[in-house]
């Protein structure tokens, strides 16, 4: 017979599921995946300031870019239809294209009127220069008086204005189609330099004086009420104080530094009545060296009899120093 030892079994305690299930899930906890991380509020603070100031520039970049690109139509007013021309005033005229381009293609429209037969100054050719707003059909009563006075014109539209090549305007574009204007002039026409007369009234006179000190061959250049702060209107306008408009705005126009320059004879003809009539154009004439004449045109009601007296005297002395 096998004996069974004797001894005392201990009571084994057996754990509700609950507390198992709580038992296991506190050892997931610390040994499972990392909490996710947490974000510093100061760099939060930083990206959003930083997308703030972004987004500011952009903005402000866009601005100057609007600005740039349409300022110029603060200081440029030109026209396409051509709505006059000298057969107007039965006025008898050439109309003509050149400035080609490598293509062939003629950029320039402008007109030439010859003078009358037998006219007291015939010898001169005047290559007159219209204002900033409009066209050269806006300046036909001005052509009349230089037909009047016996010259020979030759005017024409910079590029963007009447027919010309469409190209936004600047001071170097105007530049450059003046220039193609003389070479017209002496090359395809065969004009003496030193009979050619630049004339230019407004913005044109500015533009005059600039090439006319470029030029010290021609004859001489007729300043009709040129603008002594022709900018203005770009850097008054509210939008300029938002942006560097002196540095997007390239035009100057100044009469300063061209007056000092000038070698040739100058006509200056101011209306006493204009606003342009100011210290800072008689600053600018007092700056030139050379043979200068200054008319002012009282409002009488004559002045188109007063500015053709004036520029048949000075034309006479051109011709008496030629």
């Amino acid at each position: 017979m096998v004996s069974i030892p004797n001894k005392k079994l201990k009571p084994r305690l057996v754990q509700p599921p609950q507390n198992r299930n709580r038992q296991l899930s506190g050892g997931g906890a610390r040994s499972g995946t990392a909490a996710p991380p947490t974000v510093p509020g100061r760099w939060l603070l930083t990206a959003v300031g930083l997308t703030l100031v972004a987004a500011f520039f952009c903005a402000w970049g866009t601005l100057c870019l609007l600005f740039w690109q349409g300022s110029w139509q603060l200081l440029y007013h030109p026209a396409g239809a051509v709505a006059r021309t000298p057969a107007t005033l039965g006025i008898r005229f050439e109309p003509l294209r050149f400035a080609a381009t490598d293509t062939g293609a003629l950029r320039l429209d402008g007109w030439w009127i010859p003078a009358a037969r037998d006219a007291r100054f015939s010898r001169f050719t005047v290559l007159f220069l219209h204002g900033q707003s409009g066209n050269m059909g806006n300046a036909v009563d001005a052509m009349a008086r230089l037909y009047a006075a016996g010259v020979n014109v030759l005017t024409f539209d910079y590029r963007g204005y009447g027919n010309s090549q469409f190209a936004r305007p600047s001071e170097e574009r105007w530049r450059q189609d003046t220039e193609w204007a003389l070479e017209y002039l002496t090359g395809t026409r065969q004009v003496a330099p030193d009979t050619v007369v630049l004339d230019g009234a407004g913005l044109g006179a500015n533009l005059a004086l600039e090439v006319a000190a470029a030029h010290p061959e021609l004859a001489g250049v007729v300043l009709e009420s040129p603008l002594p702060d022709p900018i203005k209107p770009i850097f008054n306008d509210p939008r300029a104080a938002l942006v560097p408009a002196h540095l997007l705005a390239r035009d100057r126009y100044d009469l300063n530094a061209p007056a000092a320059r000038l070698r040739i004879p100058s006509l200056w003809i101011y209306d006493s009545a204009a606003p342009e009539a100011s210290g800072d154009a008689k600053a600018a004439y007092q700056r030139v060296r050379a043979q200068k004449t200054l008319v002012w045109l009282p409002p009488s009601g004559d002045e188109v009899r007063l500015y053709q007296d004036a520029l048949a005297q000075w034309l006479e002395s051109l011709s008496q120093r030629g």
